[in-house]
């Protein structure tokens, strides 16, 4: 392609709104009780236990997790102080209850029916010494554009997970097909086609990229069907960052054949 004024202006400007999303991407991850600040993860049973550095005693039971706890142990639920017995229900796959220790966040979780409580801490290192993610250049060359097409009925996919013995349960809506260079591909687009996500791996992961893949947010389908693929705004989930998490891995109908080099890399590397 020729280079002209007009062709470098759009270049500039490609790259300076690739910048600012970087920037608000990393801003993110810098929040004191976000995925960063995981710096624990304890898996319960039906047997009362404390926890490691966890005040209180935890326990599971006709799925319900118990809680024993004295104020002076500073265990918060909705704003109330616990002071004795505190059940607690968290939901399949959603984010957890939220019980809050001062400074840290204690979350219930359940994830593939059994029970845990992740532990934020805004002094872990991770967060501490977060310096931002590694990516590549902003290229356009890796926007795609593609068409949807929606299943008559959203499907319930089953993937894995980074943690062994748990799944993931996605809702998927459709197939997305593209061509990104020369390859023609398929995606598996999970959400609603007002807002769809795919989690992917390609020929980079395991390499430069996370192997377990990465996610990237695709928005709603146009009227005439088609979608944008900007692999630019590629993300690492959080189990890249932290060995606290429980993230799935990719589906398998979601291995791209080609390297996608661009969006984030394996912080890790």
């Amino acid at each position: 392609m020729t280079l002209t004024l007009e062709n470098l202006d759009s270049t500039t400007t490609f790259a300076d709104d690739w910048s600012r999303w970087h920037q608000a991407r990393e801003d993110g991850l810098r929040d004191p009780l976000g995925w960063l600040s995981l710096a624990a993860l304890h898996w319960l049973t039906d047997s009362p236990t404390r926890l490691d550095g966890v005040p209180g005693t935890w326990w599971v039971t006709d799925e319900k997790v118990f809680i024993t706890a004295q104020p002076a142990d500073r265990l918060d639920v909705d704003g109330e102080r616990i002071g004795g017995v505190q059940i607690v229900r968290p939901v399949e796959g959603a984010p957890g209850v939220r019980v809050l220790n001062e400074t840290r966040l204690l979350e219930v979780i359940r994830r593939s029916g059994q029970y845990a409580v992740r532990v934020h801490d805004p002094a872990t290192p991770a967060l501490t010494e977060f310096t931002g993610v590694a990516a590549f250049p902003a290229d356009p060359g890796w926007v795609a554009t593609g068409r949807f097409t929606a299943f008559e009925q959203a499907r319930t996919v089953t993937t894995g997970a980074v943690v062994d013995g748990l799944e993931q349960h996605h809702s998927a809506a459709g197939i997305i097909d593209f061509r990104i260079g020369d390859s023609h591909e398929t995606l598996l687009a999970f959400g609603t086609p007002d807002d769809l996500k795919v989690l992917f791996t390609d020929a980079t992961s395991g390499f430069t990229t996370y192997p377990a893949g990465r996610s990237l947010a695709v928005g709603a389908v146009e009227a005439d069907g088609t979608v944008t693929l900007d692999f630019n705004r590629s993300v690492n989930p959080p189990c890249a960052f932290t060995d606290f998490a429980t993230c799935p891995v990719a589906p398998r109908e979601n291995r791209l054949r080609v390297a996608v080099e661009a969006g984030e890399q394996d912080p890790k590397l």
